[in-house]
Formats: structure tokens, C-alpha cells, sequence
């Protein structure tokens, strides 16, 4: 078996969680792999899961399994890179537990473009409908592509301006390429699978599990080279999705707000932590005119 395909089989695999995947993916980066599945691959894998003190039982016991036969052959027929192929990006390799499958609907080459990343509160005011207008104008629109989760809120708002301006964006989603969530987004998914790029970590059939969305996160910050915040809660996804950003060393930006507004306090705290604050496209082109 070859590098990629294991390598779908772990992702596909139950046990492990996003971490053990990380970790068995850096040791077969760099080992010699037998053609054949069997017994002894499996060994090399969980003798790697147990030095690092992961939990082993439950993917040793679905690893060579028929219920785990059927996913592999399931999901080999829609499009998937692996961490290893040419068309994944480095930015999004460099992470803490980068994914090591993404499955894809679209132009995969977008992955390897300049991006931003744009986060906010799904019920967004609108404040927010003005402020993207205002920052996303055709001058950054044509430097960066927009990456965002699909979800209500700031994040369709996102993906609807590049597509009014034939821009390029790129939808990560917390479900199987064949879901959507929510459903009133689910046009503005199909449209980005036609002209654009979706893609997800999670194989076909995937529910919309809450787990889902904090580990797609990740991957919202691992591909941008900035990430701007428009409106948020004090508590919210798209403050975890700051942090994560800091954590990879990604220029975090955020819209200043009311105040007094619920949905202005997570921006202005990132600000009053040592954001900078994004009052126009030239904050977001500042640094990138090269």
C-alpha cells in the first residue's frame, strides 16, 4: 500500500483523534512502507501510538476492519490530497496536528494562493455587512483569497463578496463534502463547489458534530497569512479561531466596534490584547505590497 492510501485508511480509521493522526503521518513521512496491508503495518503504528502515550485499542481493533474497508472505498471515489502530495499548502502542513487528509470539491490549486481568513458572529448585525464591504474591497480581493467556515453570519458574508466580485475563496466546512450546515448556507456551498474550492477533513456522511467545528478551525487559521475578526462574543468559535491564528504566528486583525454592543466586545478585547485594529482595506494590504 502506498503512502497516500494508508494514510487515507488512518484518517478514516477510528481512536485516535487529530493528534495520533498527526503523529502517525510524521513517522511515515520519513519511513519505508511495505506494498502490503496487514498485521505489520498495523504494529508499526500502534508501537508509534503507544511511545507517545496515545490511545491505540480502538484504532487497532477497526484498522483491518471490513466496516473500515467500506469507508476507504467510499471516500476514494471523491477527490482528497494527503499531507504528503505536491497540491497540499505548507502553511497548513507547518500547523500544530495539521489535517492529514482534506477532502475537496473544486479548483485545488486555490489552496496554494495568498489567503485571509475571516471569522465572526453568525448573527451578525449590520455592522457587520458594512464592514466586510469595507475591507474587502476589489484591491484586496484581487491579492488574497477569502477563507472562512461557510457557516450564517460573517462568514457567508465573506465568501458572498469574493463571489460578487469573480474573486477566489475557499469554504472549510465541518461536515462530509456531502453535507451542509447550516442549511441556509448550503447555496452559497454549491456555488463555491462550482467556480471555487470546498474542502473538509471529515469523509462522506459526517454529521455536523460541535467537536467538528473546533478542529476545522484550525485549519481556517492555518491557511491564511491574517485572520480578521468582525464582530464576536466575549466567548466565541471565532475567538478560538484568533487564538489558534496567534498560536501560528498569523497576523490577527479585528473590526473595533460599539462598545456597548455584545457582539463588539471579543473584537475590542482582541484589540485592547494587542491586535491591530482593521478600519479599512489598507490595514489588511499593510505589509502584503510585495
Amino acid at each position: 500500500m502506498d503512502k497516500r492510501n494508508l494514510l487515507l485508511r488512518i484518517k478514516l480509521c477510528p481512536g485516535i483523534g487529530i493528534k495520533g493522526e498527526a503523529m502517525l503521518a510524521h513517522w511515515i513521512k520519513h519511513a519505508s512502507i511495505e506494498s502490503d496491508l496487514g498485521v505489520s503495518i498495523l504494529n508499526q503504528l500502534t508501537v508509534i501510538l503507544k511511545k507517545h502515550h496515545l490511545k491505540y485499542e480502538r484504532f487497532e481493533q477497526y484498522f483491518l476492519s471490513d466496516e473500515v474497508n467500506k469507508r476507504v472505498d467510499l471516500n476514494q471515489k471523491q477527490h482528497w490530497i494527503t499531507i504528503l502530495d505536491a497540491e497540499y499548502p505548507q502553511q497548513l502542513a507547518d500547523i500544530y496536528c495539521p489535517p492529514i487528509v482534506l477532502f475537496f470539491v473544486g479548483d485545488v490549486t486555490i489552496l496554494k494562493t495568498r489567503s485571509i481568513s475571516i471569522v465572526g458572529a453568525r448573527q451578525c448585525t449590520n455592522y457587520s455587512i458594512a464592514a466586510v464591504k469595507s475591507i474587502l474591497t476589489k484591491r484586496v480581493l484581487k491579492r488574497f483569497t477569502i477563507v472562512s467556515g461557510l457557516a450564517k453570519g460573517v462568514d457567508c458574508l465573506s465568501h458572498q463578496c469574493a463571489l460578487a466580485n469573480n474573486e477566489r475563496t475557499i469554504g472549510v466546512i465541518g461536515t462530509g463534502l456531502d453535507g451542509s450546515y447550516p442549511s441556509e448556507c448550503m447555496n452559497v456551498q454549491n456555488e463555491l463547489m462550482n467556480t471555487n474550492l470546498v474542502v473538509s477533513e471529515y469523509p462522506l456522511g459526517s454529521k455536523p458534530l460541535k467537536y467538528h467545528f473546533v478542529e476545522r478551525n484550525r485549519i481556517i487559521a492555518g491557511l491564511c497569512e491574517k485572520l480578521i475578526v468582525v464582530e464576536a462574543k466575549q466567548k466565541s468559535g471565532s475567538l478560538i479561531t484568533a487564538s489558534l491564528a496567534l498560536s501560528e504566528n498569523r497576523d490577527v486583525l479585528a473590526v473595533p466596534g460599539n462598545i456597548t454592543s455584545p457582539l463588539s466586545i471579543g473584537c475590542n478585547q482582541l484589540i485592547a490584547s494587542g491586535a491591530r485594529p482593521c478600519l479599512s482595506d489598507n490595514d489588511v494590504l499593510e505589509e502584503s505590497l510585495v
